[in-house]
C-alpha cells in the first residue's frame, strides 16, 4: 500500500506531507479517544450538561453585556464630550446673551442632536434623552414619541441624586413609554440614567439611554433558542424573558438553588437545571432553566452512538482522505507550474483558478497581480512619455529669458531717466516675470514667492488693458512656505483675466488656507462664467491631457498662458493622486479654480 501510495504521489512533496500528516494526526487521537471512553462517558454526561448550558449562557451574556456596554458608551459620549458640556453648562446658567440669540440655540440643538444621532445611528435602536434641570432637552427622537419633561416624574428619578462622577443607575423593566414602540406592540423598556455636574460638581442634568425589552428577548430566541432564558435584577425580579407576560414578577428559585447548593431544582414535579451568569456592567444575573432530561439525553445519547460513528466514519475516512487531499492539492500544483512559467519571463501565463477558499483568491489575486505589472508597465512609459511632452512644453514657453531680461533693465533705466514711471514699472514687472523663469535650478518655491509673481503679472497686465483688475489676495500665513512648483498660478489668473472677466474691469480673489493634512488654493473671478457644456468640455481636457501636444497650434502655449492642462500633468507628475483641481463656474456670476495640495513635500520628484 505505501508502495502504491509513492508511485501516486512523490515523497517529499507539500502534497505527499498533507497526506501522511492528516492520516497520523487522526488515527492517534481516535485511538486514545476510544480507549479512555468507557472510563469517561457516565461520569461526563451531568458535567458536560452543566457546561454546556454555562457555555450557551456565556454566549448569551456576550450579546446581553455588548447591548448594556452599547447603552453605557452613549452615556459616557455625551458625559464627556468637551462640546456638548459646554453647550449644556450655558444653557444650564440660564441660556445665551447677545443679538444672535435664535440662531445659537439653533446651532447648538442642531449641533447635539446630530451628535446623539450620529452615535445611535449604526448601533442598536435606542432612544437617548439629555435632560437640564430647566427643563430644557434634547433627544434624538420626536417629541410626538414620548415628552422628555415627563421623566421628572418617574419614580425612580430621585435615586438619581445619589449618583456620583461616571457612576449609572439602571431603571430596569418600565412599560414602554414611546408611542411607535407602543404601536409594534414592544410593551417594556430597560434604562440606564447618568448625572450631569458643572466645574462644581453640582447636577445640571441628566442623560438617559432606553432600548426595548424586545432587543434582549430577540437575543435569547437568537442564541439561546433550545432553553428558557431569563434576565433578573439584584433582587430576581424578572426583567426580560420569553413570555413578556411575566416580566416585572418574581423569580424564587435561584435562592431555592443556592440554599441547597446544587444545580438541579424541581419545579412542579420535575427536575430542571438551573444556571447563573452575574453580568459584569450591572447587578444583574442572567439565568438559563433547562429540563434535566432534555439536558443530558442528547450527551447521553451522543457518547452511545460516538463510538459506532467513529469506527465507521474512519474507515471511510481513511479511503477518501488520499482522494480528497489530492483533489484540494491539485490547485496548488497548477499555481506551482504558472510560477514556475512567470519566473522565466512569460507575463502572458494566467492561472483562471477562481473559487470562494483560499487557493481560489490565491489563485484571483496571482492573475491580478499580474495584470496589474502589466498595467503598470503600460502606465509607466506613458507617464514619462507626458512628462516629457509637459518639459518641453515649458521649455517652448522659453525665448531667451537672460537676454531679455538684459535688454529690459537696460530699457527701463533708460525710460526711467525721461521720466515715464509708468513704463518703467511696467517694463520692471516684465524683468521679475522674467527673472523667475531665469531661475531653473528650483522647480520648487514658496508659496509666497508665486503670490508675488502672481501680483507682478496682473500689474502688468493691468498696463496693457484698458480696465485694470482689482486682485485680492488672502492667504493664510501657515501657508505661505509651502512648497509648490514654479508658474502654477500664473495659467490659472491669466483665464481668469482673458476668459472670466473678458480682459474687463473685475476682480480676481486668491484664497490659501491650510488643514491638518492638506492646503487649499482657490482663484476665483467674477466675470462671465461658462455655460455648462463649455465647463464640462474643459473638465475633460484638464483630466485627458489635451492641449499639451504643441503640433495643435503655434499659439497654443504662449509665455503667459501654459493652459490648465499643463499646470494638471504638473501638479499629477509632482504630487500624484494626492492632488485634486476642481473647476466649476456659474454663467454670468463667475468662476473658481480650487487645488488641493498634500503638505510636507519632501522626499517627492520635482517636475
Amino acid at each position: 500500500m505505501w508502495k502504491m501510495l509513492a508511485r501516486m504521489v512523490p515523497p517529499r512533496t507539500l502534497r505527499f506531507k498533507l497526506m501522511i500528516a492528516s492520516v497520523v494526526c487522526i488515527l492517534i487521537p481516535a485511538c486514545i479517544t476510544i480507549s479512555v471512553y468507557n472510563y469517561l462517558t457516565r461520569d461526563a454526561v451531568k458535567e458536560q450538561a452543566v457546561s454546556n448550558a454555562a457555555e450557551s449562557l456565556k454566549l448569551v451574556d456576550g450579546y446581553v453585556t455588548n447591548l448594556l456596554k452599547y447603552m453605557l458608551n452613549i452615556a459616557n459620549y455625551i458625559q464627556i464630550d468637551s462640546e456638548i458640556n459646554t453647550i449644556l453648562n450655558e444653557v444650564s446658567k440660564g441660556g445665551y446673551q447677545g443679538a444672535d440669540i435664535e440662531y445659537r440655540r439653533f446651532a447648538d440643538r442642531y449641533k447635539i442632536t446630530s451628535k446623539i444621532t450620529n452615535i445611535t445611528f449604526t448601533g442598536e435602536k435606542s432612544y437617548v434623552t439629555i435632560l437640564l434641570k430647566n427643563g430644557t432637552y434634547y433627544t434624538n427622537y420626536p417629541l410626538y414619541e414620548y415628552d422628555p419633561t415627563q421623566i421628572f416624574q418617574e419614580p425612580w428619578f430621585g435615586k438619581l441624586k445619589e449618583l456620583n462622577g461616571l457612576q449609572s443607575y439602571w431603571v430596569g423593566t418600565a412599560p414602554t413609554v414611546f408611542t411607535t414602540e407602543k404601536s409594534l406592540k414592544n410593551t417594556h423598556q430597560l434604562s440606564v440614567a447618568r448625572t450631569l455636574r458643572g466645574d462644581g460638581l453640582d447636577i445640571y442634568g441628566y442623560v438617559i439611554v432606553t432600548v426595548m425589552e424586545n432587543q434582549v428577548n430577540q437575543i435569547f430566541n437568537r442564541i439561546a433558542s433550545g432553553q428558557e432564558t431569563l434576565l433578573l435584577d439584584e433582587s430576581d425580579t424578572i426583567l426580560s424573558q420569553r413570555n413578556s407576560e411575566h416580566v416585572g414578577t418574581q423569580f424564587p428559585y435561584v435562592k431555592q438553588a443556592a440554599e441547597r447548593a446544587s444545580d438541579i431544582i424541581r419545579i412542579e414535579n420535575e427536575d430542571y437545571l438551573l444556571t447563573t451568569l452575574p453580568l459584569s456592567v450591572t447587578d444583574w444575573k442572567l439565568v438559563s432553566l433547562i429540563p434535566y432530561k432534555k439536558a443530558i439525553f442528547k450527551i447521553d445519547s451522543i457518547f452511545k452512538r460516538v463510538l459506532i460513528y467513529q469506527v465507521i466514519s474512519f474507515l471511510v475516512f481513511l479511503l477518501l482522505l488520499l482522494y480528497l487531499l489530492q483533489a484540494f492539492t491539485k490547485p496548488l500544483v497548477h499555481l506551482g507550474r504558472v510560477a514556475a512559467t512567470v519566473r522565466r519571463g512569460n507575463l502572458e501565463v494566467r492561472s483562471y483558478i477562481r473559487g470562494q477558499d483560499e487557493i481560489g483568491n490565491l489563485g484571483m489575486s496571482i492573475d491580478q497581480m499580474l495584470d496589474h505589472i502589466k498595467y503598470m508597465i503600460a502606465e509607466i512609459t506613458e507617464t514619462q512619455t507626458r512628462k516629457r511632452k509637459a518639459e518641453l512644453a515649458m521649455l517652448q514657453v522659453q525665448i531667451n529669458p537672460h537676454f531679455l531680461f538684459n535688454v529690459l533693465n537696460s530699457i527701463r533705466m533708460k525710460v526711467l531717466r525721461k521720466g515715464d514711471v509708468e513704463s518703467a514699472q511696467m517694463m520692471s514687472s516684465l524683468s521679475k516675470l522674467l527673472r523667475m523663469t531665469i531661475s531653473q535650478d528650483q522647480d520648487l518655491i514658496y508659496l509666497h514667492e508665486e503670490v508675488g509673481t502672481v501680483k507682478e503679472y496682473v500689474q502688468l497686465m493691468d498696463m496693457r488693458q484698458k480696465e485694470k483688475v482689482n486682485l485680492e489676495i488672502d492667504v493664510s500665513p501657515d501657508v505661505l512656505f509651502e512648497k509648490v512648483p514654479r508658474f502654477f498660478l500664473q495659467p490659472i489668473i491669466e483665464n481668469a483675466l482673458i476668459h472670466g472677466l473678458n480682459q474687463c474691469a473685475g476682480t480676481i480673489t486668491l484664497r490659501a488656507t491650510v488643514n491638518e493634512r492638506q492646503f487649499v488654493v482657490v482663484v476665483e473671478d467674477n466675470g462671465q462664467g461658462m455655460e455648462p457644456h463649455v465647463l464640462a468640455s474643459l473638465r475633460h481636457n484638464v483630466l485627458t491631457g489635451k492641449g499639451l501636444d504643441t503640433s495643435e497650434g503655434e499659439d497654443e502655449y504662449r509665455f503667459s498662458s501654459v493652459g490648465l492642462p499643463n499646470v494638471w500633468e504638473r501638479m499629477k507628475l509632482t504630487f500624484g493622486d494626492a492632488f485634486e483641481m476642481k473647476i466649476d463656474s456659474e454663467r454670468g456670476k463667475g468662476s473658481w479654480v480650487t487645488m488641493l495640495f498634500p503638505r510636507e513635500l519632501e522626499g517627492r520628484r520635482d517636475v
